[in-house]
């Protein structure tokens, strides 16, 4: 009998045990994602002190498609994605409905030749959509988004393969979140030492990232919402991004760029509206 009473509570214990910690294997990884799963951080720390639950953070190492990506959160190989939203994605999986990004990657400058600088600078913004080519990732949120605004996009199923690409004039101007084209440019610098940021325009859409779970994970997206919104209420949500963005947010105070303002095809009817207080100046 106490060998009976022993293994229930051996069993009551693992069981406990795994209702309160939990990793979480999440995608994309690399350098100009990190700010996403800080974000992450932020709210499962919330989540761990108010409720007691671990919830620890681990990548998924492969180097895969989004659309790869995806087909392996469905299938139970990835806990959490950071993505943008479409309506094709909101059918497939779950999304915490808060935009982490703040609008922030809709905005778009360019990776050019440097010596395209001058031609580029001197078109008006018809000349600038019909007489450039844009070359970007074929997965990519802007692939649609520029086309149905008319620019003309050629595109690369391996992300590496645009620089050299660009570099070899395959294409004009390669758009760029405004927090991604710095970090790029100076990985590649050595390697493509003609590529510069072009100077005097930008583009921006509507396009809020989310993170995303399984559709029937329903507890983990409680504990992420639950998590995101008591990082906005104490302040430490802001407090990250403005950390994350400060250059951005103090190189854009005295930019003189013009910015193009597309329609996002892509947006689920009833998408909250961009809030972009936190950083447009």
């Amino acid at each position: 009998m106490l060998a009976v009473v022993l293994a229930a509570c051996l069993w009551l214990a693992g069981a406990t045990a795994q209702a309160t910690s939990r990793t979480l294997t999440y995608f994309p990884v690399g350098p100009i994602y990190e700010y996403r799963w800080k974000v992450l951080g932020l709210a499962l720390d919330y989540v761990r002190k108010t409720e007691g639950v671990a919830l620890d953070l681990r990548p998924y190492e492969e180097d895969v498609t989004q659309n790869r990506g995806i087909h392996l959160l469905r299938d139970g190989v990835i806990d959490v994605i950071a993505l943008g939203t479409t309506s094709e994605r909101e059918a497939a999986m779950r999304p915490i409905k808060i935009d982490i990004s703040r609008g922030i990657v809709g905005y778009r400058v360019f990776l050019i030749s440097a010596d395209d600088q001058d031609r580029i600078a001197h078109m008006d913004d018809e000349a600038f959509r019909t007489q450039l080519t844009f070359g970007l990732g074929s997965q990519w949120a802007d692939v649609p988004v520029m086309r149905a605004n008319g620019y003309t996009v050629v595109t690369s199923t391996d992300y590496d393969r645009l620089f050299p690409m660009l570099a070899a004039h395959r294409f004009d101007a390669m758009p760029r979140g405004v927090g991604e084209a710095g970090i790029e440019l100076a990985a590649r610098r050595l390697a493509y030492p003609q590529l510069a940021l072009e100077k005097t325009r930008a583009l921006f859409f509507p396009y809020p990232i989310y993170f995303w779970v399984r559709r029937n994970d329903v507890r983990l997206a409680g504990q992420i919402e639950r998590g995101l919104k008591g990082a906005l209420a104490d302040g430490s949500f802001q407090r990250l991004f403005r950390a994350y963005h400060a250059t951005m947010i103090e190189d854009m105070k005295h930019a003189t760029r013009r910015v193009i303002r597309l329609d996002n095809p892509l947006l689920p009817p009833g998408t909250a509206a961009i809030d972009t207080r936190w950083w447009w100046p």
